[in-house]
């Protein structure tokens, strides 16, 4: 899972955010005044204390302080996780509207995102124990949200249709076997509509619909996920694992691996050898 970019922050009146996108979750919760989110061709709203947001990945938003001349506080932090099934239910149930600070929801966000970012201020030296609780923490969060999302989906209808769902689902488990299978070495998108008797152009757009990211991008995290365990034999060189991971050498695949963790293959590798530890890769928040 990933976990980054926590922080509270108090701005002056006519504070603006210039628009942006990610490929996580954003949680924003105001404490004090009121915030204004726009959501691209969605729609725009004002929320104050108490109030969060769960904007979901790949939305274009921008934010800004509602008052010319009032301060407002904000907490954020940004998340990912693997389960599709959670991020589908987030996304189509709570994600990119306002959720009322009388909401259970609201009131778990508030207290998960005020403990990350005290957490993340900790003077303590010992930083695996300060990763654990954020780990914990976030964890605990994501059961919680499992707990109220039930009821949630029976008041609210879902953005996509029951074979929109389907077919991603489809999607999905093709691309995982695909990945997880070492013979097939290597395999494209279209391979995966065309199994399934669909375009790629109306694949790519039900499943960032239902999911929230990319194929292309759900395929990146596959490989990624592979990497590490194929990583993890040391009977397999690294051009071994490059080979089964469909890349087309070892050079190319430690390209990508760096860009996946910010580290080496080998250098990963290194570190498998040593006690298994949380740890923080390139100090971008992504917690192992």
């Amino acid at each position: 899972m990933y976990v980054f970019g926590g922080h509270l922050h108090t701005v002056a009146g006519n504070w603006r955010f210039f628009e942006q996108k990610h490929q996580a979750f954003e949680l924003m919760c105001v404490l004090k005044g009121r915030q204004t989110t726009d959501i691209k061709g969605l729609a725009t709203y004002t929320y104050g204390p108490g109030a969060a947001m769960i904007i979901s990945p790949g939305t274009l938003h921008t934010n800004k302080n509602a008052s010319a001349s009032e301060d407002m506080t904000y907490i954020c932090f940004h998340f990912n996780i693997e389960s599709l099934r959670l991020k589908s239910e987030i996304i189509s149930t709570i994600a990119n509207t306002v959720i009322p600070a009388t909401d259970a929801i609201a009131k778990i966000s508030l207290k998960t995102a005020t403990k990350i970012v005290e957490l993340s201020k900790s003077q303590s030296v010992d930083k695996l124990k300060i990763n654990l609780k954020i780990q914990i923490t976030l964890l605990n969060y994501l059961y919680q949200l499992t707990e109220e999302l039930s009821q949630h989906q029976q008041n609210k209808r879902r953005h996509f249709s029951d074979r929109e769902a389907k077919v991603s689902r489809d999607m999905a488990t093709l691309i995982e076997e695909h990945v997880d299978n070492i013979e097939n070495h290597s395999f494209s998108f279209s391979d995966i509509c065309q199994t399934l008797n669909i375009s790629t152009g109306y694949g790519h757009r039900i499943f960032k619909k239902v999911y929230g990211i990319t194929p292309l991008h759900f395929i990146e995290e596959q490989k990624y996920r592979k990497a590490k365990l194929l990583l993890g034999y040391f009977e397999y060189s690294i051009e071994d694992v490059a080979f089964m991971t469909g890349a087309g050498n070892s050079s190319i695949f430690s390209k990508q691996f760096k860009k996946w963790s910010g580290i080496t293959p080998s250098t990963y590798r290194k570190q498998l050898t040593k006690k298994r530890r949380v740890r923080s890769i390139s100090q971008s928040g992504y917690f192992e």
